[in-house]
């Protein structure tokens, strides 16, 4: 597993939070979304034989209505289950 972070601006309550995770999560090669809305952040649990892009992440990020930008340009922080 490969784990990226995102800073998310733009959300107010933990419903924000649940339809980030939600959008993220049907990208394939998604494992797992968490949100923070408290900090700002949204950690991604990828599959690392066909993990989206960067770009794919913020993309459905954007499509669920909020900014996302990766918080360290290559943070990939081995996952631990």
């Amino acid at each position: 597993m490969t784990r990226l972070h995102f800073i998310v601006t733009g959300m107010h309550c933990t419903s924000c939070g649940l339809l980030i995770d939600d959008a993220v999560e049907e990208l394939p090669g998604v494992i797992r979304s968490t949100t923070d809305v408290r900090t700002g952040r949204t950690t991604v649990d990828l599959d690392t034989t066909n993990p989206p892009s960067e770009q794919d992440i913020i993309a459905a990020i954007a499509q669920a209505g909020y900014t996302a930008t990766p918080a360290l340009s290559a943070d990939t922080t081995p996952a631990h289950p």
